[in-house]
C-alpha cells in the first residue's frame, strides 16, 4: 500500500508472547455427518499461524462456526484436529473461550503451542449491537486480555461484522492484521486504487445485488474501464434493455425480488454504455443439451443456464488487453458440464492474462479450482460479503478497528 494504514507482524516481537489471533475457519458442513467438506480457510490461516510459532508466539486462536439458530453451529473440536493436520503440529482444543480453566491453560502454554478456544458465538457478547464500552467490558475481553500481549485480526472474512472478537481486543491490546487481513487489503486495493488501464470487471454468479452494487460503485468512482456482465446481472440487463428473456428465466428473476432493479439498470446502461459490455448470445437447457441462442432470437422459454460463444469470444479478447482483472461470480451453471463452458473459457482467459487478477466468490474460486486454473490467478479471495464490502468501498468494522490502534498507538 503507498500508505500504511495498521501494524502487520513484521512491526512486533513475538518470542514468549501470547498472541490472541481471531481467524475466520468457519466452513461448510455436510448437514448429515456434521463435517467439514472444504478447508480452504485452514490453509489460507496457516501462514499466519506458523510464522507465529516459529517466532516463538505463544497462540490463543479464536474462531466461529455458523450463527445461533443454524444448523451447522457447532463446537469447534473437529476444527482444531483439521487444524493440527494442516499446521502438522499439535492443535490443543478446549471447548470455553474464557473462565478459569481457559485461563489456567494460557498461563501454562509454552512458546509454539496453539491453543484452539471454543465458538465464540457460543458467548452472548460476541454478536448483536454492542457499544464500544461494552465489547471493552465483556468478560471475553476483559479476561482474555489481562493474559495476551498482542492482538492478531487474520480474519478479513468477518471483518465486515461489528463483533466482539473482531474490534473489542483492538481498545486494549497492541493489534496487527495477519497475513491473510494483510494480503486481502493489499490485493483489493491494488486493484481499486490507482488500477492499471485497462481495469476490466467480470461480474456474475447467482447474487445479482452483489453484482449491481459492484457495478454501480466501480462506475461512479471511475475504476472500471470495460465491465463484463454475465450470469444473473446479464439477464437483469437483458430486462433492462426490453429483451424478452421468457417466462421461465422472468420468474427466476422475480423471485429473487429483482425485478424492481431494472429501472436502476436501465439507468446504468444509458449513463454507461461505452463500459457496460452486453451479452450477445445465451446458452438454453434444451431437455438436458446446450443450446446456444443469438438475443435477438429470444424469447425461448427455457431455462437460461450460461453465456454463448460469441459472448465467449467478444469477452475473452477484452480480458486478453486487460492490466487489471476483478472477477466474481461465475457465467453459468457451470457444475453441469453442458453448462460450464462460459465459465471455463473465461476463467483461462484471467489464467492467461497479463493482468493482475482479483478473483472472489466460493462458487467462482470452486470452478478455478474444478478448472485446474486456480494457482494461475494473482489472487484469490477467500471472503464473502467482506469481499464485496470492500469492493465497494463500504467501511469494514474489522480493518477501521486496525486503523484507529494503529493511528492511537
Amino acid at each position: 500500500m503507498a500508505e500504511k494504514k495498521f501494524y502487520t507482524l513484521d512491526d512486533f516481537e513475538f518470542k514468549d508472547k501470547t498472541v490472541l489471533v481471531r481467524v475466520d475457519i468457519n466452513s461448510p458442513i455436510d448437514l448429515g455427518t456434521k463435517k467439514i467438506t472444504d478447508t480452504r480457510r485452514f490453509t489460507a490461516h496457516a501462514k499466519t499461524l506458523l510464522e507465529l510459532a516459529n517466532n516463538g508466539a505463544k497462540i490463543v486462536v479464536l474462531a466461529h462456526q455458523g450463527r445461533r439458530g443454524d444448523d451447522d453451529f457447532l463446537p469447534l473440536e473437529q476444527h482444531g484436529k483439521l487444524l493440527s493436520e494442516i499446521l502438522n503440529r499439535p492443535v490443543k482444543y478446549i471447548n470455553e473461550v474464557y473462565g478459569e480453566k481457559v485461563i489456567n491453560q494460557i498461563k501454562s502454554m509454552k512458546s509454539g503451542e496453539i491453543l484452539l478456544l471454543e465458538n465464540v458465538r457460543f458467548c452472548d457478547e460476541e454478536t448483536g449491537a454492542k457499544t464500544v464500552k461494552e465489547q471493552i467490558n465483556s468478560p471475553m475481553v476483559q479476561q482474555l486480555s489481562r493474559v495476551s500481549d498482542i492482538y492478531v485480526n487474520d480474519a478479513f472474512s468477518a471483518a465486515h461484522r461489528n463483533h466482539t472478537s473482531i474490534v473489542g481486543f483492538t481498545y486494549v491490546l497492541p493489534s496487527a492484521a495477519g497475513r491473510v487481513m494483510e494480503q486481502e487489503v493489499n490485493s483489493i486495493l491494488n486493484a481499486t486504487e490507482n488500477p492499471k488501464r485497462p481495469s476490466v470487471y467480470v461480474l456474475g454468479g447467482m447474487k445479482a445485488e452483489d453484482s449491481y452494487q459492484i457495478m454501480k460503485k466501480v462506475l461512479d468512482i471511475k475504476n472500471a474501464d470495460r465491465i463484463l456482465p454475465i450470469g444473473i446481472i446479464s439477464y437483469l440487463c437483458l430486462l433492462a434493455e426490453g429483451i424478452d428473456i421468457g417466462e421461465v428465466n422472468k420468474e427466476m428473476i422475480s423471485s429473487k425480488g429483482l425485478i424492481e432493479k431494472i429501472p436502476e439498470v436501465q439507468k446504468l446502461l444509458d449513463e454507461h454504455n461505452n463500459i457496460i459490455e452486453m451479452i450477445k448470445d445465451v446458452a438454453v437447457d434444451d431437455g438436458g443439451k446446450r443450446l446456444e441462442i443469438p438475443i435477438d432470437k429470444l424469447p425461448l422459454n427455457r431455462p437460461i443456464k450460461d453465456i454463448g460463444s460469441k459472448t465467449i469470444e467478444e469477452y475473452t479478447k477484452i480480458l486478453k488487453d486487460a492490466n487489471t482483472i476483478v472477477f466474481n461470480g461465475p457465467a453459468g451453471v457451470y457444475e453441469e458440464p453442458p453448462f460450464e463452458i462460459g465459465t471455463h473459457k473465461l476463467l483461462e482467459a484471467v489464467a492467461n492474462s497479463k493482468a493482475f487478477s482479483l478473483v472472489g466468490g466460493g462458487h467462482t474460486i470452486a470452478a478455478l479450482e474444478k478448472f485446474g486454473l486456480a494457482s494461475k490467478v494473482s489472487y484469490i479471495s477467500t471472503a464473502g460479503k467482506a469481499f464485496i464490502s470492500f469492493l465497494t468501498k463500504e467501511e469494514l468494522p474489522g480493518i477501521e478497528a486496525l486503523k484507529r490502534a494503529y493511528k492511537h498507538s
